[in-house]
């Protein structure tokens, strides 16, 4: 199995009230968060967060759709999870998106990566999700909706 990319995408799911889209981690039963995923191969970083929509959420979206932050976030790999990459890997580049959907939009988990989701209000939102980068870009969610003339 080759390597994953120290590069990845972080995707905020949300519903125009600003109800949070979370994913328990099967691994990690207790972890909650957004959609994310590592880039692969030459993939441009949209292709991947509209891959890892899709893939962890089964809900269909167009790259138009995406909000690209032109954030990133550089954080420590888990010690857990370094095996995964090249030997002497130990940080991963996170860029941030997010997308707005219906709260009706129903949601079909990936059984392989995770248990279930809900959603939850914002501040509880990034109350429950386990990583930092995560919890900081949800609470920055409702001023990057006002950058991008959203409500």
């Amino acid at each position: 199995m080759p390597y994953k990319k120290p590069v990845s995408v972080l995707v905020v799911i949300h519903s125009p009230d600003r109800q949070i889209l979370l994913l328990e981690r099967a691994a990690h039963p207790g972890y909650w968060q957004s959609v994310t995923g590592s880039q692969e191969d030459d993939e441009a970083l949209i292709d991947t967060a509209v891959r890892e929509v899709g893939e962890e959420t089964g809900i269909a979206v167009t790259v138009d759709r995406l909000i690209d932050w032109q954030q990133t976030n550089t954080y420590e790999i888990f010690p857990e999870w370094r095996h995964r990459y090249a030997p002497g890997v130990t940080e991963n580049t996170e860029h941030v998106f997010s997308l707005e959907v219906p709260r009706e939009t129903p949601v079909r988990i990936a059984p392989g990566e995770h248990l279930g989701h809900c959603w939850l209000p914002l501040e509880e939102a990034a109350a429950k999700v386990f990583s930092w980068s995560n919890r900081d870009a949800i609470l920055a969610l409702p001023s990057r909706q006002k950058i991008c003339g959203a409500a």
